[in-house]
């Protein structure tokens, strides 16, 4: 189809999708192939860019004193033939044309608006890129096509794949779809896009395939059987499809063969508007489809500009008018003059012209979605404001550096050069420029396929998504108004394996993608408190984690406390020895001056009941929390009131010795050597030597509160840090010393009358406190926590009741209930007795 005119502007569209011709060679005529189903949708195509150049022919501010023509050429959905037909719009240039000059012969063709299918525009670009024509296409996606190096001349008014890719990416991620299968069709589109969108994917984290397959081009059942079986099998409900209309039908009747529902598919722009898959038959499967569209445009006057159109019935079938005359026959199903024989015979009719297209041309008429036919118009737009800039001459764009207010001549590299600057607005508000890539700004139309109730269908646009200046992907989407054709109408699960809830952490199945992992619950001490955490996290030193392990809560304090019942049997242990000590030591004082009392040494009875006294208070640091005072001072007054105690008890051992052994003849300075003086010397020097043990523990290696995790792992045990573990033992093995010195002395002294001496209550009461404390050591070291201290504490009350009940108990006896033994008379008939 052609239109003469001052400059060309050369069109390729798919007016049939199918073609059969025998040999081919670059010289060929149209008129020798045979094209097939005609294909109304791309005819409105290529009616738009007529009009388009109608309509600027008509604008008096833009090419003024200029006209364009075009040159439409059909490319038969075949790749041979839409490259046969760009060699012969590029090759008109046969004689220079010269802009004051008349010309005669074929007009240059300065710019070509197509090809539809990026492997055309691949193949294309190729050759016509070598002589610098530009070449403005409205529907290759390919991403490859921005490569400037191989396509220098290359432009799209509609986005790159690349730009699609990561919006579907981001429609994946909106809806929590990590589980999804890709199909691609077998040619550059869909292998480049499998290529960007498995590398992006991977990228992104956003999800993984479940598989990935070639939709083939031609008759290939068996093929599109096995990729449908794979469907059936998958647990993937979300299929993605980068193909052209002509794959999606063989593709979706196989479907519907198998009965494959609950697909929810995503559909690329090459498809997602397809009027022919919108059927009752196939919208039981189809329905609820997302996919990117095109942007919608608005285009005044193209509807009344279509029904204008008229055949040629001068020059049927010639290369004027051919376009046209096949869209009247196969609109109105007749043939022009001279028909082939047998139509008439047939009942077929003979085309007038007269025919009345609005009566029946409802596809071709509609222009209320127009989106191919945008970028159509916007390409056709940008190549006529480039060659204005051009003629007006903005700059100086000859390679010898000459102005082109100076030029004759047009060549499509001058063209070229002001086409990457172009910029301007249509009427319908949107900004046409193009990137460094040669790229438009990319903005798509998110649609859905509504299933009407009527059996009627619905394709309506429910979201946008662009790029932004930060170069980022905006998607808005109006989630409510998207039809889910599901029985829950409600947003379907496509996922390999479900969110692992908080508390868990995701691992990874062997020999599986990424998304599908099993949910291992956190180990003790580690929690996550999100979903699919890859991780659980350590929980502070100071905290546990919750039975969920999906949060810390703070660890449980132990300490051996006042409040629970083992701290309070001990505090009320220690103060019933405690108050024993006091009441045995009223006794004595209220009878210190019977012969009992004062024949035992009663001053060392005294000292030896308030160091007991003193033994029973000092278990009472060792409950309650732990704080830097009572960790300093339980050690140093336990280790100094025993050694006081088991002080008295040695000198009171000595004592009954010397005693003893001044009653024998020869024997009384032993008792003067002995006297009162050098027993209370005895007693302070032993128990400043456990002072001096105390005083240097604590400035060299201080006792101190401790937060023990090691006994529990869930629980902070308080408890005081022994500092020097030396200076522990050192001040144990003071102790143990001076009881085994007594023990071995009142050992040697256990022969003596029972009725006078105490060496026989001694040597007992040491053994049971050499016993306690030998057992005390394993049973301490093996003790975690606040038992550790309950150990020592019921150590101390043991001991300490051992020396009470052993050394005062007898004597109490006497004292209150054989009052008759507690005479000087019967005393001094014992001693006579041992005489």
């Amino acid at each position: 189809m052609h239109m003469p005119g001052d400059v060309v502007l050369g069109g390729l569209f798919e007016v049939h999708y199918t073609s059969v011709f025998p040999e081919l060679s670059f010289t060929s005529e149209p008129n020798q192939l045979s094209c097939h189903g005609f294909d109304t949708a791309g005819f409105r195509h290529a009616m738009t860019m007529a009009f388009a150049i109608d309509e600027i022919n008509k604008n008096s501010n833009l090419l003024p004193n200029m006209t364009l023509g075009y040159s439409l050429y059909d490319n038969c959905a075949t790749l041979v033939i839409g490259f046969s037909a760009a060699l012969l719009l590029a090759s008109g240039q046969e004689e220079q044309f010269l802009l004051r000059e008349k010309c005669f012969g074929t007009p240059p063709v300065l710019g070509i608006v197509g090809d539809s299918f990026s492997t055309f525009s691949i193949a294309t670009s190729d050759v016509i890129g070598l002589f610098n024509m530009p070449i403005v296409s409205y529907f290759a996606t390919c991403s490859c096509l921005s490569d400037r190096q191989r396509f220098p001349s290359f432009f799209r008014t509609i986005p790159s794949d690349a730009f699609q890719v990561r919006a579907m990416i981001k429609i994946l991620k909106h809806f929590g779809w990590t589980w999804a299968g890709l199909l691609v069709s077998d040619d550059d589109y869909g292998l480049h896009v499998a290529r960007t969108f498995r590398s992006n994917l991977a990228q992104s984290g956003g999800g993984c395939l479940a598989y990935s397959e070639i939709l083939p081009w031609g008759e290939h059942p068996a093929e599109i059987k096995r990729i449908v079986e794979i469907m059936k099998k998958s647990t993937a409900r979300v299929v993605i499809v980068f193909a052209h209309q002509i794959h999606m039908i063989q593709l979706i009747e196989e479907v519907v063969k198998e009965n494959v529902t609950s697909i929810q598919w995503i559909a690329s722009e090459a498809w997602s508007a397809t009027a022919v898959l919108q059927t009752p038959r196939l919208m039981p499967y189809l329905s609820g489809t997302l996919g990117f569209a095109i942007r919608r445009g608005e285009i005044p006057g193209l509807r009344d500009f279509l029904l204008q159109i008229r055949p040629d019935l001068k020059h049927n079938n010639s290369y004027g008018n051919s376009m046209v005359n096949q869209f009247w026959e196969y609109t109105f199903q007749c043939r022009f003059a001279p028909p082939h024989a047998g139509w008439v015979e047939a009942g077929g009719s003979l085309c007038t012209g007269q025919e009345d297209l609005e009566s029946v041309g409802a596809e071709l008429l509609d222009v209320s979605d127009l989106r191919p036919e945008y970028n159509i118009y916007k390409a056709v737009y940008a190549l006529a404001y480039a060659l204005d800039d051009m003629l007006q001459c903005k700059d100086v764009i000859d390679k010898s550096g000459q102005n082109c207010d100076t030029l004759k001549t047009l060549e499509p590299w001058q063209l070229l050069h002001y086409l990457e600057k172009v910029n301007f607005t249509t009427s319908f508000g949107d900004q046409v420029s193009f990137d460094e890539n040669g790229d438009a700004l990319p903005i798509y139309d998110v649609m859905n396929w509504l299933w009407l109730p009527d059996g009627g269908t619905k394709v309506q646009s429910v979201g946008l998504v662009k790029k932004l200046a930060s170069e980022a992907e905006e998607l808005t989407l109006d989630d409510d108004k998207i039809f889910w054709n599901f029985d829950s109408k409600q947003v379907p699960l496509s996922v390999c394996s479900e969110s692992c809830p908080p508390g868990t952490r995701m691992l990874r199945k062997k020999g599986q993608p990424v998304c599908c992992f099993d949910c291992v619950p956190c180990s003790e001490g580690k929690f996550s408190n999100t979903l699919d955490s890859m991780e659980c996290t350590s929980c502070p030193e100071d905290f546990w984690s919750s039975a969920q392990r999906d949060h810390c809560f703070p660890k449980e304090t132990e300490f051996l406390s006042y409040h629970e019942p083992l701290g309070i049997c001990l505090t009320t242990t220690s103060l019933l020895g405690t108050f024993i000590c006091a009441v045995v030591l009223g006794i004595f004082t209220s009878h210190r001056s019977t012969p009992i009392v004062r024949a035992n040494n009663s001053e060392l009875s005294f000292l030896l009941l308030l160091s007991l006294k003193s033994c029973f208070l000092c278990s009472l640091l060792f409950i309650g929390r732990p704080r830097l005072w009572t960790c300093q001072l339980r050690h140093a007054a336990f280790g100094i009131s025993f050694v006081l105690c088991v002080s008295c008890i040695l000198v009171k051992t000595m004592v009954v010795l010397a005693v003893f052994k001044a009653s024998k003849p020869g024997g009384g300075d032993s008792l003067k050597m002995f006297g009162a003086v050098q027993q209370r010397g005895t007693v302070m020097v032993l128990t400043s030597i456990q002072a001096a043990i105390c005083t240097a523990w604590i400035v060299c290696a201080s006792p101190a509160p401790h937060k023990n995790t090691q006994y529990h792992k869930d629980k902070i045990v308080y408890e005081c840090a022994v500092g020097s573990t030396v200076g522990f033992a050192v001040l144990l093995g003071y102790i143990g010393l001076l009881a085994i010195l007594s023990f071995m002395l009142a050992f040697l002294a256990r022969n003596l009358p029972d009725s006078f001496n105490e060496a026989k209550l001694i040597t007992f009461s040491m053994l049971i406190f050499c016993a306690v404390w030998v057992a005390f050591v394993p049973a301490y070291v093996n003790s975690p926590g606040k038992y550790a201290d309950a150990v020592e504490v019921f150590a101390i009350l043991a001991s300490s009741f051992g020396l009470l009940l052993a050394l005062f108990g007898p004597k109490c006896y006497i004292i209150l209930l054989r009052p008759e033994r507690n005479t000087k008379k019967a005393i001094i008939r014992q001693c006579e007795c041992i005489k």
